[in-house]
This record gives C-alpha cells, structure tokens and sequence, in this order.
C-alpha cells in the first residue's frame, strides 16, 4: 500500500491568515474594542451573575491561565460597575471619652470626614490659642480676684473671731501651713515647758478644759473654712467654664446645629464639651519654660482627644471602591495600630491607627491574586474569618501570639459590606474547594476564564480590534494587514490549533511591542508582516539557547541519532521540552531487544526508576496490544526490553508508545525499521494511534535535524491522524513537504505505522488465527511461536531430567 495514502499536503500543515480577507489597509480604519480582552463569554457572564448577586457568601474566584488577561479584565469590568453604585460612607475614629481603651468608630456620609477633622481641628486651635488668653485677661482676673478677696475675707474674719477667743481664753492660735494649732500663753507668747509645770493641778485642769473647749471651736472653724473652700473653688470652676463657654460656646453651637441630622457625631460632639469643661485647667496653661536641673519645660496642653483620624475618605471616591491589593500583609489588608517612639517607649493611641485594603474597598469591591493571599496564611484566615463575621477587627499579631506583653488599643469593629474577588490558577481552586470548607461557603462564584477561542469571523474581528485598541493606548505604530495576518498565526500557534487563537493574548501584545520597536529601526511608518516576523524570530532566539546545545549534541555525535539507513529494534521517536518561555521538540533513538522469558515488557527507564506514572502506563498499554493481538492461541513466552537511549533525566508521558510499540515490533518480525522517519503518538489496547501534546514542536525539531544532515527527500514524522488539526508549523517546513525534500503522515492505527516504517504489508489476521504470510505481523507471530515452542522443548527436557 503507498505512503501516499496518508502523506499530508502541505496545505493542511498550517492556517494561513490572507491579510486580503481581513477588510482593512491599517488599524487606523479599524473601531477600537473598549472591553480589554475577548472570547471570555462564560467567564463573563459567571462575573456578571457574581458581582449583581448582594449576598456575603456570592464571593468570586476568578479562575484561568496565567496571561489571559484576568486582572485587566475583572479590574475595567468591576470599575465599570462600580461607577454606577453609591459611594460608601466615610469612617473615622475618634477618642472614646467612656473607655479610653476602645476608640469609637464613626460612619458619616460621603465626604463628610475630612469635614468634622476641619471643624474639629479649628475647635483644637481655638482652644489652644483662645483659651490661655482669656484666662490672662485682666476681665477674668478681676473677677477671680473679686472672688479671692470675697473668699480671703470671709477666712480671715473666722480666724480672727477664733484668735480672738483663744487670746481671750488665755490662748495663743498657731496659723500655718500644716494648719491651726492653739497653745497656751501668756502676754503673747507660749508657756514655757517650765511655766506649765510650775502650775498647780486646778490650774492645768482649767487649761485642760479651756482648750478643749476652744479646740471645738477651733474645729468647727476648719469646718467652715474647708466648706467655704470648696465652695470657692466650685465657684472657680463655674467661672472657669463660663469663661471657657464664652470663648468655644459659639463653637460648639454652631458644631451642634450642623451636625443635627447624624446623632453619633451629635453625642460625640457633647461629649468633647463636657471634656472641655472638665479639663478646663489642664487647658487653660501654657508651655513653661524649663524648671528645675533637668532642662525639661512644662509639657504643652493635649488637645489629641479632640482630634479626628479620618480613618477611610471618600470624598473623591466615585460610586463603590475597587481596590487591588497586590502585598496582602496581614496590616496591609486589615490594617494597623501605629506605635511611636517617645523617650525610649512605644506610644499610641487612636490617630495612629491606620486603615487596610478591606476598611477601604469596604462598600465595594476587593481584588486580590490568590497566591499573594496564601503566602500569608494568616491573611486568608482573617480575612475568611471577617467574612464570616461581618465586620472587620483591628488586631495585633504580635499580641494575638502572646510575643508582646503591652497592651495596646482595641478599635471598635467596623461593619464589612463586600465583594471578595480572588484571581488564581484554577488547580488552586480545586484544592481549596475540597480541602477548606469555608472557602467552599464563602466562594460560590468561579468564574472560569478559557485559554482558547474558535477562530470565527466574529472573534477574528474583535482580536483585531483589540490589537487596535492596544496601539493606541500604547502609542505604537499602526499594524499593517500584512502585519495583523502574521500576529493571527501566531495567536494559532500559542493555541496549537488551526481552528482557534489563543487567549493568553498578553503574549501576542508583547510580540506586537517588539514588532513595533522593529519598524521603528527598519523606519516603517506601519508594522508590517515582517517586523512581526522578526519580532518572534528574536524572542525565539533570546531563548533557545538550550535547544540549540542539544543540537550541538547530535550534530557533533555525542547524542547518537540516525536519519538514513535501517536498524532492527531501533525507531527515532520524539521527546517534547517545555522549559517556561520556551518549548521545542528533538529524537530521541529508542530501542528494544527481545529474548526468550517470562518477564514480558520491560522498560529499562522504568526499572531505573526514569521514568514518570504516565510512561509507565504507556508500556503496561503496549504490553496489553501484544496480548490481544498475538496471545489469542498461544501464550507470550517473551522477556522484551524498551529503552531510551542516551536519557539520564525522567522520561515522562505516553505519546512515545507508539514508536516503542513500532520497535518491539521490529525486533520482533527481525524487520528493520527506517531511521529516516520518526514517530510520535501514543496506543490503545485496541491499536488505535491516539493524540499526544506538542505535536509541532517535535515535527519541527526532526526537521532541524534532517536539515543539517541535508533533506534526501525521503525523511518525515509520523503523526496521530487525530492531530492534524493542531499543525501550525513553521513556514520552512511547510516549504520542504511542499518542494517533497521532507514529508508528514497522520495515521490512526498502529498497522498503518508499521507499513511507512518498514515498507512491508502489516498483514491482516486470517481465520484460523494467523497472519497473511510475508507481513510483519506473520514474522512476529512466528517469532512468538517458536519462542513458545523453544519454551516448551526446555520445559520437557527439565523434566526428563527431574524423572531420572
């Protein structure tokens, strides 16, 4: 049967964009897309079903392939949606004159914040400026004198009403500071300690009653001197906050009236008053100058108490808040309590408490890359745990763990109102879905983003449009037809389909960057398909260099690789290297020898522990096939060995089956195999050629080597029929298949692979079980027959042996 039959043509080895069919000379006369990706339909509509539904378990996970445009789309999409809802409330914290411990969090309307900080930080210099003066004032000192006077004079007529009587009585009264004291006396001055003993017992008894006697006077004095003391002082103090009220009464009237309609800053407001009056001679001082050894002035009135920590303020916010915090520290999203240095110790109090990402998208919505997220780990639990709550909790770590022992404020809690957004890889998801229950309650939204679109019409246009999009926010050249014809391949190429275009669009941007930086040195006015072309050449070049040692190997011979003759047991089979921002393709020489034994199928990299769980199977599959296709009437007496010559790292993936199947079978039928065609795909039990990933890449790395060795015409790849549609190969290739110097064929059985290889008729099974005769399959099934008999005449003969 010819090869021909399942040669391909060379139209079928890639889709060829024409720039003719595309409808345009430039981007310029094309309308820019406003969304910033395409081709996200279900991850869209998952989105849109998300961010509408208001319930705090509708949280989002935002699932897809890294370079698929995620973030830009979730952020322009959630700041489209925001625009058009309400702007939350501000928040602030203010001093909590119940318990100074807990600051008060306040919600004002929008705007509002800055407002109350303004008035209360004039009401601050007020106090600080007005105060002192007014209590300077000769008016104040008047009056306080008046009362002074009135109070001094009162005291003295009682002391001297006392003195009187004690003098009177024979008695001397003592004033000093430690207080009253009566003595006895005589013309003005103390007894004498000689004096008092000189008299007689009636005379003491009679000084002993007298002074007992003026001691309760004396007391009764010290009564209502201390009554009139007091009495003055809250006279002070009545015209110390009158005077206080006269300088910030107006304040806080005017304070009053403007805030009537919000009653928590109304009875906070009352509560800085009744500070204020309370306070008033802590306030009503002024710095001192340094007194005393220690250079160290009297400390400056605190006015901290009044002040307003505008803790989230949108004023300038416009509808609901999206906020992406790309460093979710534990403080970075639940904020924290600042401390300050202040003579060797740690200070804070509630103006230094500062708002994370949660306080600010609080109201709206919060972005935030999963994995960013989990390196935090107790970020994710917190944040779990204020959704579960409602309300977000300003706590210390440090103290949560006990690494601290100093108490520190504990902020009021603060409602939380919003919608979670993570971005992530969607293995990620799969994870927390099975193993976090509360990921699983919390998140209930995946939207799942695609990384391949079909190559309709419709999406053909809006990736141009994109791309025209891109240009002009970026400012780069135009894109010729020519030049958008090439970045279409190319986006088929990333997918590796002939029918569809890639979604990881940044890297298709990146490309039109560089392409741009290349027509600005060729002096192009327009990137045309050449620029593009040189664009991917380099980037290609900036990073295969692995590849390129790799070939060095096989061209200088230190990897053995044949191309021409034919070798019995020996097929070049294909080996797919995927290094990041690089993947290619390149042989590898597989071999298999066959003896008589029991062992069956054995690979070598297996037994050297070489190769992964899914090559592993590949061989057990391929075992299976020999089974079902020649142990119908005899059974394998068979020990085969498989391995992959020259490979010292892990051999890992099935798509080589195929050619270990095509040299098992070779060294079976004692057929030589052609070293001139390599072979990728993976089998069935059933012997169908199945498809494998990478198909391009190792077309193009045979290729790389025939071209060295110079194109005879006859060397080519073998491929799974079913993936033909996935070539998107390299216009040089494409150019040898069509000049015949090189050649694809896409077969769906292993027969039909055996037949190119070999150049002999598989052989199809007969009747009585057979094969036809002068087939491969015949030569194998005669070698597994004599291998049998072999077996048979060895065990007859030990047993003979055993008789005897």
């Amino acid at each position: 049967m010819s090869p021909n039959r399942w040669e391909l043509k060379p139209e079928s080895l890639r889709a060829v964009c024409d720039p003719e069919q595309l409808g345009f000379e430039t981007t310029l006369d094309i309308t820019p897309l406003k969304e910033k990706v395409v081709g996200q339909e279900r991850a869209k509509h998952a989105l849109e079903f998300g961010l509408v539904v208001k319930d705090p378990e509708y949280n989002i996970y935002v699932a897809g392939p890294p370079l698929s445009g995620k973030t830009e789309m979730i952020k322009d999409y959630v700041a489209e949606l925001a625009a058009s809802e309400p702007t939350p409330p501000d928040q602030i914290y203010v001093f909590n004159f119940k318990d100074s411990e807990k600051p008060q969090a306040l919600s004002l309307p929008t705007g509002q914040g800055r407002v109350l900080k303004a008035d209360m930080e004039e009401l601050i210099s007020t106090l600080r400026v007005q105060i002192p003066e007014v209590f300077e004032s000769e008016d104040y000192s008047s009056r306080r004198e008046t009362l002074v006077h009135r109070f001094t004079q009162e005291r003295n007529t009682i002391l001297q009403e006392l003195d009187a009587k004690a003098g009177k009585g024979g008695f001397i009264l003592n004033i000093s500071q430690t207080g009253l004291m009566i003595f006895p006396g005589k013309e003005g001055k103390p007894l004498s300690e000689e004096e008092l003993k000189a008299l007689s017992d009636e005379e003491r008894e009679a000084l002993r009653q007298k002074s007992t006697a003026l001691h309760t006077v004396m007391n009764e004095a010290i009564r209502k001197i201390r009554k009139m003391e007091k009495e003055f002082q809250d006279v002070e103090k009545k015209l110390d906050q009158d005077v206080a009220l006269y300088v910030v009464g107006h304040h806080m009237e005017d304070l009053l009236e403007k805030y009537k309609d919000l009653p928590q800053v109304l009875e906070y407001l009352k509560e800085v008053q009744a500070d204020i009056l309370k306070n008033i001679d802590d306030l009503k001082r002024r710095p001192g100058t340094p007194t005393g050894p220690l250079p160290f002035p009297m400390p400056e009135p605190s006015f901290t108490q009044y002040q307003v920590n505008v803790f989230v303020d949108h004023s300038e916010t416009k509808g609901a808040p999206v906020v992406m915090e790309n460093n979710p520290t534990y403080p970075n999203l639940f904020g924290a309590v600042e401390r300050r240095v202040q003579f060797g110790a740690l200070l804070t109090d509630f103006t230094l408490i500062r708002a994370g990402a949660l306080h600010r998208a609080n109201g709206g919505y919060l972005i935030l890359e999963i994995l960013d997220l989990l390196r935090w780990y107790f970020s994710y639990e917190a944040l779990k745990r204020c959704l579960k709550d409602r309300r977000i909790k300003i706590e210390d770590l440090a103290e949560q763990f006990g690494l601290i022992s100093t108490r520190t404020l504990q902020p009021q809690p603060i409602p939380l109102n919003i919608k979670v957004i993570l971005i992530g890889d969607p293995h990620i998801y799969q994870l927390l879905y099975i193993y976090d229950e509360d990921f699983t309650r919390l998140f209930k939204i995946k939207a799942q983003f695609d990384w391949r679109m079909p190559k309709t019409d419709d999406h053909l246009q809006k990736f141009c449009s994109l791309v025209a999009s891109y240009c002009r926010e970026e400012k780069l050249l135009p894109v010729h037809k020519t030049g958008m014809a090439r970045l279409v391949e190319y986006a088929g190429e990333l997918a590796g389909h002939q029918k569809k275009l890639t979604l990881q669009l940044k890297q298709v941007l990146d490309i039109l960057k560089e392409a741009n930086y290349w027509a600005g040195t060729n002096t192009h006015q327009v990137i045309f398909g050449s620029d593009v072309e040189k664009a991917i050449n380099e980037k290609t070049y900036r990073a295969d260099l692995p590849e390129e040692k790799m070939q060095e190997f096989i061209d200088e011979g230190m990897l053995f690789i044949e191309t021409s003759g034919k070798v019995v047991g020996q097929v070049n089979g294909l080996s797919f290297y995927a290094l990041g921002d690089h993947a290619f393709g390149r042989p590898s020489r597989i071999t298999a020898t066959v003896a008589l034994g029991k062992e069956g199928v054995v690979a070598i990299d297996r037994e050297s522990q070489l190769s992964g769980n899914i090559h592993t199977k590949g061989v057990m599959i391929l075992a299976g096939y020999l089974k079902s296709r020649f142990a119908q009437n005899k059974p394998l007496t068979l020990s085969a060995s498989l391995c992959f010559e020259q490979s010292y790292g892990m051999v890992e993936g099935d798509s080589a089956s195929g050619a270990e199947l095509m040299a098992l079978l070779s060294a079976l039928a004692e057929v030589p195999a052609a070293q001139n065609i390599a072979m990728t795909g993976s089998v069935s039990q059933r012997g169908e050629v199945q498809p494998i990933g990478g198909v391009n890449e190792k077309i193009e790395g045979f290729y790389k080597v025939c071209k060295v060795r110079d194109l005879d015409g006859t060397q080519g790849v073998i491929i799974p029929k079913a993936n033909v549609h996935d070539l998107m190969l390299k216009k040089e290739v494409v150019d040898a298949v069509k000049d015949g110097k090189f050649h694809i064929w896409a077969v769906g059985q292993v027969d039909e692979a055996l037949e190119l290889l070999t150049g002999l008729p598989a052989g199809q099974r007969l009747a009585d079980g057979t094969f036809e005769p002068d087939t491969v399959n015949y030569k194998v099934d005669q070698t597994l027959r004599r291998l049998m008999e072999t077996a048979r005449e060895l065990m007859k003969e030990k047993e003979e042996k055993g008789d005897k």
